[in-house]
């Protein structure tokens, strides 16, 4: 794992750790000062833990398991009477539990001797961020979106198609279907992927975006290195929407086919949202990539054609 991402991971869980702490503190002295009761309890559990360090510290004898064991039950009676006193004043009976992100691991990011499920997740969504620092497309957004370059029914289309996929970024989640944007070049296929990016970027979910030929060449290099690393294809593999423009513009080999293959069918075996664009249409892609690929697609992608004049070309002649 690369180190700055791992530090920089392990400084974001300390900061909501000391985060939750502290916002549970707040909660402890705002309910000590509203009601006396939740304070006399708050110090008795105090001091039946100091008692207890005391016992296990110093205990002799064979009855230090029986003293254990009294103060545990004195405790449990008394926080059952704490919550009860909280709920009859009209907070929740968790109200002075320290609230902690990820209740797996108390934002420590280890679960047991294993990094925490959240821990990975989070360096995962960091180094995919750091990867689409590299890329050289970039989120756009649905308001620069103008339906007013189509006409006619393909108006009605493109209108459609753009209803669906700002709906698609409003309701992301990682159970979302996979779409494949196809059709002729300058259509706005692009646009959109990264307007759809841009959205689900800001619900806090890892996104890799970035043109097929991109990927795939950093997915080689990889392969075909002395380290034979996997970072790229498991970052390409685990990120929450991964999305490939422009597929069918890369270099024609088998490896590249083969890992084309690879990530459609792993994702969709994974149940990951993929979001491919291309200038190839149905018979393009089962020429190009295996008759197996373009079955995956039809059978589980939304496939949505667009249609039009090349809204580039409109624009440098209305200039």
């Amino acid at each position: 794992m690369d180190s700055e991402i791992f530090d920089k991971a392990q400084a974001i869980l300390t900061n909501r750790r000391m985060k939750a702490v502290s916002e549970n503190t707040e909660r402890i002295q705002e309910v000590n000062n509203k009601i006396p009761q939740i304070r006399e309890i708050n110090e008795v559990l105090f001091n039946t833990g100091k008692e207890l360090i005391s016992i296990i510290s110093n205990g002799k004898g064979t009855d230090i398991s029986n003293k254990i064991e009294q103060l545990k039950q004195y405790n449990l009676g008394a926080q059952s009477m704490c919550k009860k006193i909280l709920v009859d004043h009209g907070y929740p009976e968790d109200y002075l539990d320290i609230r902690y992100n990820c209740p797996k691991c108390n934002d420590t990011g280890y679960n047991g001797s294993n990094f925490c499920e959240c821990f990975n997740s989070l360096c995962g969504k960091l180094a995919a961020e750091k990867l689409n620092t590299r890329s050289q497309l970039k989120p756009s957004s649905f308001d620069s979106f103008s339906l007013s370059f189509y006409s006619g029914d393909n108006y009605i289309k493109m209108k459609n198609i753009f209803e669906y996929v700002r709906q698609y970024a409003a309701t992301f989640t990682t159970n979302s279907k996979s779409i494949l944007m196809f059709g002729q070049t300058g259509l706005g296929k692009t646009h959109l992927s990264l307007a759809i990016a841009n959205v689900v970027l800001q619900k806090g979910y890892s996104v890799i975006y970035d043109s097929a030929i991109n990927i795939l060449r950093n997915i080689e290099k990889e392969h075909f290195s002395y380290e034979h690393s996997s970072e790229m294809i498991d970052l390409v593999m685990n990120t929450d929407l991964l999305i490939l423009d422009d597929i069918g513009t890369e270099y024609e080999s088998s490896f590249y086919n083969a890992t084309v293959y690879n990530i459609i069918n792993t994702r969709l075996n994974c149940g990951k949202p993929t979001i491919i664009s291309t200038n190839l249409d149905f018979e393009g892609i089962a020429r190009r990539y295996d008759k197996r690929v373009m079955s995956r697609i039809i059978s589980m992608y939304s496939c949505l054609e667009f249609k039009g004049e090349d809204v580039r070309m409109q624009k440098r002649e209305q200039n």
